[in-house]
């Protein structure tokens, strides 16, 4: 079969033409590509802050979605991260220079949220963040009255970062986990809750 080849270039007329009920289709992920052992991913996992502006191809962001937080098992709704009393409290947002998309996991969609690059809210003075092609923003929704966000969303959002960086290196891709953010910047131009904690984000790209 013909490969899946869709560069994130493709969201700039999506994001401009769905409203905020419109969601953008995620081809399948493609889990043989994550097929590096644990060992091995474990070994070479490094934080990289060198990445060329190259882009990355929305299948290949597809792949590191589903790691990061996708279904795994669809007859459970479960995902491949570890989440405190289940609530799977952490969203991820897909940062680049078309603007900011929400990633659904059940549905394997993006939602697009605006057409702003946030990008430089994301680095704050720090220029490799500011020019990779790709972030994955963490954010931490208290959607029920018995999660406790600061405590939990914290722990939730470590276990994501983790499988972004290993999925990274089973790709070949760079990638640095970072809390440093404008975080009142992002929040608003996002239109997120107030009960929501921006946690981390995680710059994505080839190595240069």
């Amino acid at each position: 079969m013909k490969k899946l080849l869709l560069s994130l270039l493709a969201l700039t007329t999506m994001i401009g033409t769905a409203n905020a009920q419109e969601s953008i289709s995620l081809p399948q992920p493609e889990v043989q590509k994550l097929s590096m052992s644990l060992g091995d991913a474990l070994k070479q996992r490094r934080s990289y802050r060198d990445m060329s502006d190259k882009d990355v191809d929305l299948q290949t962001v597809s792949t590191i979605l589903w790691a990061a937080c996708g279904i795994s098992d669809p007859a459970t709704g479960k995902i491949t991260a570890p989440s405190a009393i289940n609530m799977q409290d952490i969203k991820v947002f897909v940062c680049s220079q078309y603007g900011v998309c929400r990633y659904m996991p059940k549905e394997n969609t993006l939602v697009p949220v605006t057409m702003t690059d946030i990008r430089s809210s994301l680095a704050a003075g720090q220029d490799f963040a500011k020019t990779a092609p790709v972030s994955l923003l963490l954010v931490s929704t208290k959607d029920n009255e018995r999660m406790d966000n600061n405590r939990y969303g914290g722990v939730d959002a470590g276990y994501v970062s983790q499988n972004i960086y290993l999925a990274c290196t089973a790709l070949g891709l760079h990638t640095v986990a970072r809390a440093m953010m404008d975080k009142d910047a992002i929040k608003k131009e996002l239109n997120l809750a107030d009960t929501s904690i921006i946690l981390l984000n995680h710059p994505i790209g080839f190595g240069k």
